[in-house]
């Protein structure tokens, strides 16, 4: 009974290592783009890692004229002083419908089509840029440029990563925008 725990335990453990190696490429060392001109920067919601304070860098050093920032918050200090802020460039504050990266590719698209953007800067977080880049690319044809905050993520929020963007990415295969 000791040696069959012990193999079902090496093997619960060997399966752990497999998933989180074969998933490190897209999780933690995902494809990420140079900024460059741009019509936008994307802001994507999430946790103020310093997404926010990146996307206003871009454009104060003159890589898009305006920044959009998700705002599916509901009284964040900080959202409310960068959404009333006086920038040299724009900076407009939205609310995604749905709040979910869904919602602010549907965002994007709309304002995309609407002013004939062809490229635009997202800024999000590490674990979410694939996945991004992925449901952004199926709710606007254009051209995607993904950055990363680089915030500092413990291990167990690493974990609970892997196991949030996976069940995100499942979903969103099933999905159209």
């Amino acid at each position: 009974m000791r040696t069959r725990r012990r193999a079902v335990a090496v093997a619960v453990l060997l399966t752990v290592v497999a998933v989180v190696a074969a998933l490190w490429p897209v999780y933690v060392r995902p494809q990420l783009d140079m900024p460059m001109r741009a019509d936008a920067i994307l802001v994507l919601g999430g946790a103020h890692d310093g997404r926010e304070e990146l996307g206003l860098r871009l454009a104060h050093e003159g890589f898009a004229p305006r920044v959009l920032i998700s705002d599916p918050y509901r009284n964040s200090g900080l959202i409310n002083r960068i959404c009333h802020g006086g920038y040299s460039f724009r900076v407009e504050c939205f609310d995604p419908n749905p709040r979910t990266t869904r919602g602010e590719g549907r965002y994007l698209a709309l304002r995309a089509r609407q002013e004939g953007w062809h490229r635009v800067i997202v800024v999000t977080f590490t674990p979410h840029i694939s996945r991004a880049r992925y449901i952004l690319g199926k709710c606007w044809g254009g051209e995607v440029l993904m950055l990363d905050s680089h915030p500092s993520i413990g291990v167990l929020r690493w974990s609970y990563q892997y196991v949030y963007q996976s069940a995100g990415y499942a979903k969103a295969v099933f999905e159209d925008c």
